[in-house]
């Protein structure tokens, strides 16, 4: 279900408004929760919904709702706004026969059969023997685009919306199966809490995915951007994984360390099928969606990248820090834990990683809206949360003598005792992640920024009524107006 719907223009069929955080096209007098058509809350989706709405609506109806919408700014050329018989004549379209009086010149035929198309009650192009004369797409109302000169869509939405769930949904299921089996040098996740927190936040966050895009609209967009962070990040942290058994020949990998990797590759390969799910103008969503902040929000989204980059910094020196005691009183003090003290392989998996993290990081910076940033960011930022969490619950766990060559026997003859901890490394990777999850936080509550005025005219002719030559800016109601809210 949309939240509340303003309505700001209406006609005689259509009406064109804003809900949160996107600007749609509804049938006057149809649910709100329905939309035939939307488009993302920036600009260029603000303008690419009136072309549309005003390329559909009956001409000379539309009127603002609302004591506050803007009026429509008519053109000032005389031959755009003179009625239809006038502007034939100036076009050399006699009224009488064909181009002559009283005729069905090309103008008033356009006029007529587009009128018969949009009246109440008419059929959609389904009907027809050319679906691209439909002005919304048959089924979702998400759907395919029209044919006013946007040309077809690369996927259908409904297609779409259940071919990503179901990669998502079946690489859960294989990461759930990955759990049991042998992952690494034959133990199995499940057997090693500091390996099964990260893998089961994963999870869970893949899944969280799946349910908003089954859930529709604007949710989708949101589960899409969520699932492609984390997709993102874990890429280099499975990587690494498979680098490790690589290194040791290939037989430290068991069929958890697979299972786990092909459940990576089908949600990833889920998070980029939502991305590719078009709005309905059909432009590409990067090229919709990136805007270089403004005004105040310089300084936090400044504040988010450098946050991003830190912690990416941050995530590749050593963490772990070991102080072996002897009963005699010798001490001698370990890290580990750097990212380039490992095989080459996993080299390549961690420093994969912190890249993910800050290109993500700039590109959740830049997105528009803000909040649909946030949830991008929150998407990269949990698994490096969770591989904090992971080092947390490996330091509580202590560490063994057999991590550094000794068996228990001589720690037993030694009387030595190991004390786990973490390095200042470790703390300043923290604080670079609090700032970045507090800039998350920040982005996900930030008001709505308006998009401010966008001038369009419709792609195609317009062959009768008045043309408007500028669309309205977006019209952004406060509560004491009385715009139709739904």
């Amino acid at each position: 279900m949309f939240d509340k719907v303003t309505i700001t223009y209406r006609g005689a069929t259509y009406e064109i408004g804003r809900g949160r955080d996107f600007y749609g096209i509804w049938t006057v007098g149809g649910p709100r929760s329905d939309p035939l058509q939307w488009w993302p809350e920036t600009a260029e989706g603000w303008s690419s919904a009136w072309s549309r709405f005003t390329a559909i609506e009956v001409p000379g109806t539309i009127v603002p709702v609302g004591r506050r919408t803007p009026p429509i700014a008519r053109s000032d050329t005389p031959a755009a706004a003179a009625p239809l018989a006038e502007r034939s004549a100036a076009q050399g379209q006699n009224p009488g026969g064909p181009g002559g009086p009283g005729g069905q010149g090309p103008g008033t035929a356009v006029l007529e059969g587009r009128a018969a198309r949009y009246a109440p009650g008419a059929p959609f192009a389904h009907e027809t023997p050319f679906a691209q004369e439909t002005p919304f797409a048959q089924g979702s109302p998400f759907g395919q685009r029209s044919s006013f000169g946007l040309g077809a869509p690369r996927i259908g939405m409904r297609t779409g919306t259940i071919g990503a769930t179901a990669l998502l949904a079946a690489g859960v299921i294989l990461g759930v199966a990955g759990l049991f089996p042998g992952y690494l040098a034959g133990s199995s996740l499940v057997s090693q809490a500091v390996q099964v927190v990260p893998h089961a936040i994963y999870l869970a966050v893949w899944t969280a995915s799946a349910v908003l895009i089954v859930l529709g609209g604007v949710r989708l967009r949101l589960g899409a951007l969520l699932a492609a962070g984390m997709s993102v990040v874990t890429f280099g942290l499975f990587f690494a994984d498979a680098g490790t058994a690589i290194a040791a020949g290939g037989q430290a990998g068991g069929w958890g360390l697979w299972l786990s990797l092909a459940g990576w590759l089908a949600c990833a390969a889920g998070s980029a099928l939502a991305l590719l799910l078009r709005p309905a103008d059909g432009r590409g969503t990067a090229a919709r969606s990136l805007h270089r902040p403004r005004g105040a929000s310089i300084g936090p989204a400044v504040l988010v990248v450098l946050a991003g980059f830190g912690a990416a910094a941050a995530f590749a020196p050593a963490w772990d820090s070991y102080l072996l005691r002897t009963a005699a009183g010798l001490t001698r003090s370990l890290t580990a834990g750097n990212a380039f003290s490992n095989p080459g392989l996993v080299i390549a998996g961690d420093v994969a990683v912190m890249i993910a993290l800050a290109a993500v990081v700039v590109v959740a910076a830049l997105w528009r809206p803000i909040r649909h940033g946030a949830v991008l960011l929150a998407g990269a930022a949990i698994p490096m949360v969770a591989q904090a969490i992971s080092a947390v619950i490996q330091v509580g766990g202590g560490a063994s003598p057999a991590q550094f060559g000794i068996t228990p026997a001589e720690a037993s003859q030694l009387g030595l005792t190991i004390a786990a901890g973490v390095t200042p490394d470790f703390w300043i990777y923290c604080g670079f992640l609090l700032v970045l999850v507090v800039s998350c936080a920040w982005m996900l509550f930030t008001p709505h920024e308006p998009a401010g005025p966008v001038y369009a005219r419709p792609a195609g002719p317009v062959y009768a009524g008045p043309v408007y030559a500028d669309a309205p800016g977006p019209v952004h109601a406060d509560p004491a107006d009385d715009n139709d809210n739904a």
